[in-house]
Parts: C-alpha cells; sequence; structure tokens
C-alpha cells in the first residue's frame, strides 16, 4: 500500500518550490533528467536544425495531422467508462464514477508561441463537469493556466509535490499533491502519482522546484496509466510490477528529435512501444503528437513509426489506440488470456 496522499501543503523542512538556501540546490535536482539540456544546447539545436537532413517525405507527412471527429462530448456524458483524447496529453476519460482530464490544455496556443494545430476533440464548454484534474508538470503545455483558471474551483486538483501553491494562486482550494508512490482515493477512483524521468522548471530561477511525474488511476473497471513526459527508464517496468495490471498506458509518441537534445526527457514511438511491453499494459494510447509543433520530426512521422514498430512485434491492431481528437472508446478489461 502506498503512503497517505498530503491534503494540504506537504510538511517539510522546505517550502513547495523554494531552493535550499544553504545549498543553492534545487528541491527535486537529485531526481532529474540527465544530462540537463541548457540554454547552449537550446542555442545548438537552432544552430544545427539548419545544416540537417530531413527525410524525402517530409512535407508528406508534414501534413499528416490527427483527424477530429464529433461525439466525444456525448460519449463523457453518457456516464459509461470511456476514454477521449483532447490533444497532445489532454485525456478525458470516467473511471470509478469519476470524470477525470489529465494535463488540460483548450488553449489556442502555448503562451501565445506554438498554435495549435488542430482543435480540441471535445470544446470546453461542452466537456461536462469533471470531478479530477490531474497535472503531471508545471511545463507550459502540460500546465496550462488559461485552461485550469477556465475549469473553476469545483474540481479535485492532483498535482506532483509543490504544485499546490499554483493551484491555489488560480483560486482551486481542493488540491492535493503527491509524492512519489504516493496514492489518493476519490469515491471509487485510486491515484497513484507515479516516477518519470523528466524535469520541472516554469521560470529559469524555477529549475526542479517542484516535482513532476504520470498517473495511475484505479477504478473496478481496471487501470489507466497516463505517462506525463518522460524519457525511457526503468520506472516502467517498476510501475508495472508495483501497480500492474495496466490495462489502458497513455504513453507519449511525439515531441522526440533531435534524439541528442530530446533522448533525455522524452520517449520517441519505439521507446513509446518498448514502455508498453515493461509496463506489461494490455492497450497503448497515443498521445503528445500532432497538436502542437515543439520540435523537428514531421507531423505525421510518430504515429508511422509506432504503428511501424508494432507491425514488427507481432502485436493485435486492436491493442494499439492512435485516436483521433475527440475519439472516444469504451473501457472494457480484456481477460488476459485474449491478450496473450
Amino acid at each position: 500500500m502506498g503512503e497517505p496522499a498530503l491534503r494540504t501543503r506537504p510538511t517539510t523542512p522546505r517550502l513547495p518550490g523554494h531552493r535550499d538556501r544553504r545549498t543553492s540546490v534545487s528541491r527535486f535536482a537529485d531526481r532529474a533528467t540527465r544530462p540537463a539540456r541548457g540554454p547552449a544546447d537550446m542555442l545548438r539545436w537552432k544552430l544545427l536544425r539548419r545544416g540537417e537532413h530531413r527525410r524525402t517525405d517530409f512535407a508528406e507527412l508534414d501534413r499528416m495531422l490527427p483527424g477530429v471527429r464529433d461525439g466525444g462530448a456525448a460519449a463523457l456524458a453518457s456516464g459509461a467508462p470511456v476514454a477521449c483524447w483532447i490533444g497532445h496529453a489532454t485525456w478525458a476519460f470516467r473511471l470509478g464514477g469519476q470524470l477525470v482530464t489529465t494535463d488540460p490544455n483548450w488553449s489556442r496556443a502555448i503562451q501565445g508561441v506554438a498554435a495549435r494545430l488542430i482543435p480540441p476533440g471535445v470544446a470546453l464548454a461542452d466537456l461536462p463537469a469533471p470531478d479530477v484534474v490531474a497535472v503531471s508538470h508545471d511545463h507550459m503545455d502540460h500546465m496550462d493556466f488559461p485552461t485550469l483558471r477556465r475549469l473553476g474551483p469545483a474540481p479535485l486538483y492532483v498535482v506532483p509535490l509543490g504544485n499546490g501553491a499554483r493551484l491555489r494562486k488560480l483560486g482551486h482550494p481542493r488540491v492535493v499533491e503527491l509524492a512519489w508512490w504516493q496514492r489518493h482515493r476519490q469515491g471509487d477512483l485510486e491515484i497513484t502519482l507515479v516516477p518519470a524521468r523528466h524535469w520541472s522548471m516554469r521560470m529559469p530561477w524555477t529549475r526542479n522546484q517542484t516535482l513532476w511525474g504520470g498517473f495511475v488511476f484505479r477504478g473496478p473497471e481496471g487501470a489507466v496509466y497516463h505517462a506525463g513526459d518522460t524519457a525511457w527508464g526503468d520506472h516502467f517496468a517498476d510501475i508495472g510490477r508495483r501497480l500492474g495490471p495496466i490495462d489502458w498506458a497513455m504513453l507519449p509518441i511525439g515531441a522526440y528529435a533531435p534524439r541528442w537534445f530530446m533522448e533525455p526527457q522524452h520517449i520517441d514511438p519505439d521507446e513509446a512501444g518498448a514502455a508498453f511491453q515493461a509496463l506489461a499494459a494490455r492497450h497503448l494510447l497515443a498521445m503528445h503528437w500532432g497538436t502542437f509543433r515543439l520540435t523537428d520530426e514531421a507531423s505525421g512521422e510518430p504515429p508511422q513509426r509506432l504503428r511501424a514498430w508494432w507491425q514488427t512485434q507481432g502485436l493485435p491492431d486492436e491493442r494499439l489506440w492512435i485516436l483521433d481528437a475527440g475519439e472516444a472508446r469504451p473501457l472494457l478489461r480484456v481477460a488476459s488470456s485474449s491478450i496473450a
């Protein structure tokens, strides 16, 4: 069993989001991915980009964006256990009688810079009122303040350690902060924060002052894993071993190029497939692609690469969910014998 959740500000010697004045080391620096990337690496990326050779079909692949379909709002409002991809790392799903939304981002652009390529799969005005809002970390594309303000104070907000003050500042009093492997129960839904190989930073002076992670949501219907942002690591096998079986693994497949820069922070499509196997999950639900242009790969490359990897592994097509935005599928547990 995990430790009890922290319902208020964590009782630690240091306040969340503050540096230790004795060491000048950010609170969670020891857990941050290595090697760290900084301004010099960003400059190198931008300069090297000019001389890089793109694949010959880049332009064609770059025109391939996720489809958008209707019906997601009605499926979520039905009360049945379903999952609907909104776009990027944002999902809305019903499990254990609770409507959950993850890393909610309904904005037209990230900080006015990276424009949205496709509309949200369900308009925020049409989304049934969520019971739980889970935010994996403080990066702008995952912790979107304009969306969080619009969601209002009614939901329960679940965040990693140190992020609660930001939600309370937005006017949201119902906040639970979790450490890795800590759990919180909301009705019939159990929520566990799990490790991720990543880092945090809202401003240059706040690097690794707040925790990051993924979530495992378990209800009577089964378990959903949402990875947040993460690089490859042993944590996938640990999560599967400690919290499995995982029925639906929501894994990022985009924002991975160039690899020399992104490898310590984002998995690529092949690594997403390997993470699915390490988790011993029953279904892979692709996310974090085709919604915002964040990195150098063509927009349509992530699903193409993942489907190719899937085929080489000889896995059944029905276990791979690369959904259109707004597409909803029922969360129905599959018997173990049928996925062997």
